[in-house]
């Protein structure tokens, strides 16, 4: 029998020990694609997009990613900072139609490509969509992969050959420290942001081995890239926000998108992070459980040195939005985000729309407090779960209380 306290910590990672993930694959069964391609030949446009599996490492499983049809418009299916607002429904009917066409590969290989993997790597790094003519072994497998971190993937198959109709067309800052051997990944990827390439093209460059110091660069799982790259820029930016002063008040704000309900706090204190994370009965990870499930990890001043194992992935997306925020505003804080997950989010899109119900809380002026328990109040209201679990839980607000020399809430 499932836990689904394991569940809930493992999100389809196999930590149980079982080769496929049970609640993923009952997704999988229930929907399928159907007519994309009559045989094993297709001509498309990726959007641009590529696939690192993470299964086996180090000998894993890398594919363009592309739809049976050539459109210009393609690029808007693996753009993820723009979906914000669409239904559960439409993501997954967009997503399902990109064909996962898949090679072996070692991850070392990103070193000294072939001449296909060289494609493969220009895709990644191309600013439209570019045309593809792909022949699979065999007819792709009409299915669907859910991922906690990744949108969902259509059908599967595996890759004989492939070729570029149309020449990639890759911007220059791109091309410029792809080029550069010399230059560190973690380097590449804040100069990348800085300039205002989104975060989804940040980590399909990472993933696809095109970034770093080349006689070390490496093809990269996605899930694991788009944790490095969310990382990696956030430690940037909290350097640049512990400069600025503090904020007056404590702000809250509010975000709701695909039954994930965000409530975003900020406290008159030195930057610290924590991710409160509520899992309701009835979701993806507790279909059969009888009540909540709260997550928690944390940071204070100075960082952690642990991967946030708990809340895992969504934690450094979560973080990144918060800072994003003080970055814009020039100040800094403490912060809080409580994250309560519905029933009505029934299947995993990824980690996108942690980033983007983060951003998009930020859209609106915030509720000002002038004291904690007056937040708590409010929350208690708002929240599904009584306030008082979630304090048990936090140690950054139970900080907070003791620093300011405030009561017990309950």
């Amino acid at each position: 029998m499932l836990n689904s306290s394991l569940c809930i910590k493992c999100k389809g990672k196999l930590l149980c020990g079982l080769s496929h993930c049970p609640i993923l694959e009952k997704y999988n069964s229930l929907r399928r694609t159907t007519s994309l391609i009559s045989g094993k030949e297709f001509s498309g446009s990726s959007p641009p997009s590529v696939f690192v599996s993470w299964k086996n490492y180090p000998n894993v499983s890398i594919a363009p990613l592309a739809p049976p049809v050539i459109d210009e418009k393609n690029s808007f299916l693996d753009s993820p900072e723009q979906w914000f607002g669409l239904p559960l429904e439409k993501i997954v009917s967009m997503r399902e139609q990109l064909i996962q066409s898949n090679t072996k590969v070692f991850v070392e290989e990103a070193a000294n490509p072939s001449y296909s993997l060289v494609n493969l790597q220009e895709i990644a790094m191309a600013a439209k969509p570019v045309e593809l003519e792909i022949e699979l072994k065999k007819k792709p497998v009409p299915r669907l992969s859910f991922h906690e971190s990744i949108a969902p993937i259509g059908p599967v198959g595996e890759l004989e050959k492939f070729s570029l109709v149309s020449n990639p067309d890759i911007p220059q800052k791109i091309d410029y420290l792809v080029s550069d051997t010399a230059v560190k990944s973690n380097t590449a990827v804040l100069e990348l942001y800085s300039a205002g390439f989104p975060v989804s093209t940040l980590y399909k460059l990472l993933s696809a081995g095109t970034l770093g110091v080349k006689k070390n660069r490496k093809f990269v799982p996605t899930r694991w890239s788009i944790v490095a790259v969310e990382d990696n820029i956030g430690k940037d930016l909290i350097v640049k926000v512990k400069e600025f002063s503090k904020i007056s008040e404590f702000q809250l704000f509010h975000s709701n998108y695909l039954d994930n309900d965000f409530w975003v706090l900020l406290l008159p204190n030195a930057w610290s992070f924590e991710n409160l994370e509520c899992w309701l009965p009835g979701g993806i990870w507790t279909a059969k459980a009888k009540r909540f499930h709260i997550s928690q990890d944390h940071e204070f001043y100075n960082g952690r040195k642990t991967y946030a194992s708990n809340i895992t992935g969504a934690y450094y997306s979560a973080r990144l939005g918060v800072l994003e925020y003080l970055q814009k505003i020039h100040k800094q804080a403490a912060a809080v985000v409580f994250r309560e997950i519905g029933e009505g989010y029934s299947i995993p899109v990824g980690s996108w729309q942690i980033l983007e119900n983060v951003r998009h809380s930020f859209d609106s002026k915030p509720l000002v407090f002038y004291e904690l328990p007056m937040v708590f109040e409010f929350l208690k209201r708002k929240l599904k779960v009584p306030i008082k679990f979630y304090l048990k839980e936090s140690k950054l607000l139970d900080s907070a209380m003791h620093q300011k020399n405030l009561f017990q809430f309950s």
